[in-house]
């Protein structure tokens, strides 16, 4: 649903035993901006779909009592909302029984959370449940293709910087912390700081040759993207 220009959060569900896989993964889409329930199993799923109302589900396979192809058999007798694999099984036969039973992607543990982020998003756009275009000010990002332009001008930017870029136009005049970037962007929290410091520069840099300031430092607190 879009209101005033903007869309509504998607609603996420994460079916995933292992809490620390789950904790991140919640933590990793609430940052994308993302509505998140957690659940280390799949005992109440038909209530959750009934009650939560998901865009999507992540949904891990090797689970306690119902396993996740089980439940995936489960969502599409109850529902058509996006599903994405997550497990350790990576045998061909495992990818082809979740893409053959309706999943609409498949990832692979260890995984990288911005690329799970990533793939969340692709399934959200497919469906239609995520917004094509944003604009902040002259600053126009169509996401399906990728491609930025500031008062009509192109702006090259590596895929980094687009990922950052979008990050913060998604929260247009909320400051994002550093945190919370290396979080959303890079999907590891160890990184140093310097990391954002060093990519937002350089995405500033390259905005500014096109136009006034968008992209803001709040001293102590992070960065806010405003026109």
């Amino acid at each position: 649903m879009i209101e005033n220009g903007r869309v509504e959060a998607a609603r996420i569900l994460v079916v995933e035993d292992a809490e620390a896989i789950r904790v991140s993964v919640e933590s990793a889409l609430a940052a994308a901006g993302c509505q998140v329930l957690g659940r280390p199993d799949g005992v109440d799923l038909e209530r959750q779909l009934a009650e939560f109302r998901p865009d999507l589900v992540v949904l891990d396979v090797m689970l306690p009592g119902r396993d996740g192809f089980a439940l995936l058999d489960v969502i599409r007798r109850h529902s058509a909302v996006g599903v994405v694999l997550l497990t350790a099984r990576d045998a061909v036969d495992d990818r082809l029984r979740g893409l053959g039973g309706g999943a609409d992607d498949y990832v692979v543990k260890p995984f990288v959370l911005a690329e799970l982020v990533a793939r969340v998003e692709a399934v959200l756009r497919r469906m239609g449940r995520a917004q094509p275009v944003v604009e902040v000010g002259d600053l126009l990002i169509d996401l399906d293709h990728g491609v930025v332009r500031r008062g009509g001008v192109p702006v090259e930017l590596t895929a980094t910087e687009l990922r950052l870029l979008v990050f913060l136009a998604r929260r247009r005049d909320r400051v994002v912390g550093k945190a919370q970037l290396l979080t959303g962007v890079w999907g590891y929290e160890e990184y140093a700081e310097n990391l954002v410091e060093v990519h937002v520069s350089a995405l500033r840099r390259k905005l500014e040759e096109h136009g006034p300031r968008l992209l803001h430092t709040v001293r102590g607190r992070g960065y806010v993207l405003r026109a």
